[in-house]
């Protein structure tokens, strides 16, 4: 487990606003089994419990930017934003999807110019397929992931 200071617990930091609750309760589960403090952050009209949870306004880029500003070295960051994984990994966190895939630093460039052709795609009238229906096999490979992530040293 690698932490900033050696009295810090090591984190799971989910952005919440848009994380399946299969895999919450992963985290949840994981977090209490392994000793890691679990935070949640979330804008106001999302409900969540738990003793570390941030909750922010309503503005489009508030729960990632208060994500961003509480990582520290070592952290797991929950998203499924391209981009706010972009930004934990340069920080030396690990990023994470629901789905369970693992944002690396060797590719995570490739997948913010794949998101940005996306955009341009759409924004010009095309259509992409959105998100596949969520499945028990994505909260199977999710845990085995943060599995792994947690046991790295």
């Amino acid at each position: 487990m690698v932490t900033n200071q050696p009295d810090q617990a090591p984190r799971v930091i989910l952005d919440a606003d848009a994380c399946p609750r299969g895999a919450m309760a992963i985290s949840k589960k994981l977090c209490e089994k392994y000793h890691w403090d679990l935070w949640t952050v979330a804008s106001f009209n999302h409900r969540i419990e738990g003793t570390n949870h941030v909750m922010v306004g309503n503005d489009p880029q508030e729960a990632d930017i208060k994500v961003v500003n509480l990582t520290r070295h070592g952290d797991i960051v929950v998203t499924q934003d391209i981009g706010l994984a972009a930004l934990v990994l340069g920080k030396g966190a690990s990023a994470l999807s629901p789905s369970g895939k693992i944002f690396r630093r060797e590719t995570i460039d490739f997948m913010l110019e794949e998101r940005d052709l996306k955009a341009r795609y759409r924004r010009a009238g095309g259509r992409t397929k959105g998100p596949a229906p969520r499945t028990e096999e994505d909260d199977r490979q999710f845990e085995r992931a943060l599995k792994q992530l947690m046991s790295h040293d």
